[in-house]
């Protein structure tokens, strides 16, 4: 039961990623693609509160308790800052997106195929190594998107126009953040991985 409400959280990720990416790439029917990444984080939001009430109802979980709540709440946190993002862009009206943008977004949708398929691994943990491996290609990718936001300060701040640095700072941030997410997701699986091989 765990595992496959794992897969189905994780599936709703990689969904919204794609969304994401779709968003910042083609910057146009924004309330509506804003709306259906809305939509995707209450699926996960319903998910994960179906993770933590089996896990009020087992006594006996294939992981341990805090290991289910640990990874439901990282995965459930890569969705709420998805959502923000996209949120965050329709409401401050940005007029469009750059390359820093999709970069970020891209290297979300990366990390979360990446993290997908390590949250599949750990339903019969036949090889914990390729877990592993998955994960640290998401550190990685999370290192990547630190240069990016590094890179998007350097050309943000030669802008004059205070309100759109506001805006684009906050909406770089949250992108990066997300990664961090993933990152958060990526260590979890890996501390299963070990404790489980």
């Amino acid at each position: 039961m765990f595992f496959t409400l794992f897969e189905r959280l994780a599936a709703v990720v990689v969904l919204a990623s794609y969304r994401i990416v779709d968003l910042v790439d083609d910057y146009t029917s924004v309330r509506e693609k804003v709306h259906q990444i809305e939509q995707l984080e209450h699926e996960g939001d319903k998910i994960t509160h179906e993770i933590y009430e089996q896990l009020n109802q087992t006594f006996i979980t294939p992981l341990d308790p805090e290991e289910i709540s640990k990874l439901a709440s990282a995965l459930d946190d890569i969705l709420d800052y998805i959502k923000s993002t996209a949120t965050r862009m329709y409401h401050y009206g940005i007029p469009g997106t750059d390359p820093h943008m999709v970069e970020l977004a891209k290297l979300i949708q990366l990390s979360v195929v990446e993290l997908e398929e390590a949250v599949k691994g750990i339903r019969s943990m036949k090889n914990p190594r390729q877990i592993e491996q998955r994960c640290i290609e998401v550190n990685r990718l999370e290192n990547l998107a630190d240069d990016v936001l590094h890179h998007a300060y350097d050309d943000l701040f030669r802008s004059n126009d205070a309100i759109a640095i506001i805006k684009r700072k906050d909406i770089y941030e949250y992108l990066e953040i997300a990664t961090d997410k993933c990152e958060d997701v990526a260590n979890v699986l890996s501390d299963i991985a070990i404790r489980h091989s």
